[in-house]
């Protein structure tokens, strides 16, 4: 059968050729420094100047056909018609230096598959192709689109539409049978949540009234430190007060106030009559002897009395000197 526009697959096939052959092609510098958009037909031109017989000035002189894209579409079916298409491909790859030239780097055109490419396209010789060279095929104002839609038939059977609904089915009660779990330890959750708000609610109150128990304790025993400190204070002052009293308990008992009891004769008649020598009572006959010589009196010195008090003076001496001994 003969092949022409109306079939899907040519016009798949034209597509992809020319996506091919505009892959990563190189815009055309002006003068003032601009790259215009080149088609691949300007690239085929170069190229596959040097094959021969060229079909390349036919399509230069064809009138219907102006646009480079259009020229370019115009080529592909002629030569398709001719079974030249993979003469001209590898001619055109032959031709290294114009080909780098053309393209920029990581394009089809200059990859190593490239030549797969030119070996595949052999093939086609075996197929009639016609086209008409008039048709709306050329316009090169539509770019060139692959349909993918044939490559993506589904080809499962019915056993297989049935494992995947099975397989489907199983998935659903696994989530239904998660989230029912997921439910009930939402419950748990909200149960422990209340529980744990109740127990807070009463434990509250009784951490207030700790901390007011603490507070009063706190005051309570900064009352009884400065009641304590008062209590020291108060007692180093009575023992001051005591270690002076016991050194002038002491003072009164030295040898000097004892023997100024010896130069006192009344007072010495006065202490025999029965009354034990203690240290307050030698204490108190010192001072009474004090007074005495501080303030004699003319009774003393009258000679009568002295000589009554003769005997008398003599005896607290040898008193005291009875106890000495």
């Amino acid at each position: 059968d003969t092949i022409d526009d109306s079939s899907p697959e040519f016009t798949n096939f034209v597509s992809i050729l020319e996506q091919i052959l505009s892959h990563r092609l190189k815009g055309q510098t002006t003068w003032f420094g601009y790259e215009t958009h080149r088609s691949f037909w300007d690239y085929v031109k170069v190229a596959c100047s040097k094959v021969s017989p060229s079909c390349i000035h036919s399509i230069e002189s064809m009138e219907n056909v102006h646009s480079s894209r259009a020229k370019g579409r115009a080529w592909i079916r002629l030569v398709l018609m001719e079974k030249r298409l993979s003469e001209y491909i590898s001619s055109a790859l032959r031709d290294f230096k114009t080909t780098r030239r053309w393209y920029e780097d990581g394009a089809i055109m200059l990859d190593e598959e490239a030549g797969l490419l030119a070996d595949t396209l052999i093939g086609l010789n075996t197929i009639d192709f016609s086209f008409c060279l008039k048709g709306e095929g050329l316009n090169g104002s539509c770019p060139a689109v692959i349909d993918y839609t044939p490559y993506l038939k589904s080809i499962q059977s019915e056993n297989s539409i049935s494992s995947d609904e099975d397989r489907w089915v199983c998935r659903c009660k696994r989530l239904e049978q998660k989230y029912r779990m997921a439910l009930e330890q939402k419950c748990y959750l909200e149960e422990m949540v209340r529980l744990r708000e109740a127990q807070l609610s009463q434990v509250i109150p009784q951490n207030k009234a700790l901390q007011q128990r603490l507070t009063d304790t706190h005051l309570s025993h900064t009352l009884e430190k400065e009641q304590l400190e008062y209590i020291v204070l108060e007692l180093q002052d009575q023992l001051k007060n005591f270690q002076s009293l016991e050194q002038l308990s002491q003072t009164s008992l030295e040898p000097s106030h004892t023997l100024n009891l010896d130069t006192r004769p009344a007072s010495s008649h006065w202490h025999h009559h029965g009354k034990e020598d203690t240290p307050s009572l030698i204490g108190l006959c010192g001072l009474k002897s004090s007074e005495c010589l501080a303030s004699p009196t003319t009774e003393v010195t009258s000679p009568d009395l002295t000589h009554v008090l003769e005997p008398e003076t003599k005896r607290p001496s040898t008193w005291f000197g009875e106890r000495e001994n």
